[in-house]
C-alpha cells in the first residue's frame, strides 16, 4: 500500500515563499516520476511540476522561474521550492506518484496566497 504524505503548505502573503514536501511510504519502485498538481476553488486540477527518479523535471508555465522541484533520490522525498508566490497560486496542492503505470495522490496541503 502506497501512501503519500505532504506537509509545509500555510497561509503566505504574495511575494512570500514556501517549500512543501511530500513523503512516500509503501512499496515503490525506483523507477518513478512525482510531481505537484494544483487545484484552485471552482477549477480543475492542473500540473505544476513533475520530477523523474533520474532527475528530469517539468514545469506549468505559470510557474516557471519561481518554482523548483527535487527530491533526494529516487524514492523519497519530493520537495516544491514555491518563492515570489502569487495570489494566483491560491489552492490545494496536491503530490502524486507514477509508478508502474499506476497514480497514487496525497491528500492535499492548502496554499492561500494573500495579495
Amino acid at each position: 500500500q502506497v501512501q503519500l504524505v505532504e506537509s509545509g503548505g500555510g497561509l503566505v502573503q504574495a511575494g512570500g515563499s514556501l517549500r512543501l514536501s511530500c513523503a512516500a511510504s509503501g512499496s515503490i519502485f525506483s523507477i518513478n516520476t512525482m510531481g505537484w498538481y494544483r487545484q484552485a476553488p471552482g477549477k480543475q486540477r492542473e500540473l505544476v511540476a513533475t520530477i523523474t527518479s533520474g532527475g528530469r523535471t517539468t514545469y506549468a508555465d505559470s510557474v516557471k522561474g519561481r518554482f523548483t522541484i527535487s527530491r533526494d533520490n529516487a524514492k523519497n522525498p519530493v520537495y516544491l521550492q514555491m518563492n515570489s508566490l502569487k495570489p494566483e497560486d491560491t489552492g490545494v496542492y496536491y503530490c502524486n506518484l507514477v509508478v508502474l503505470g499506476t497514480q497514487y495522490w496525497g491528500q492535499g496541503t492548502q496554499v492561500p496566497v494573500s495579495a
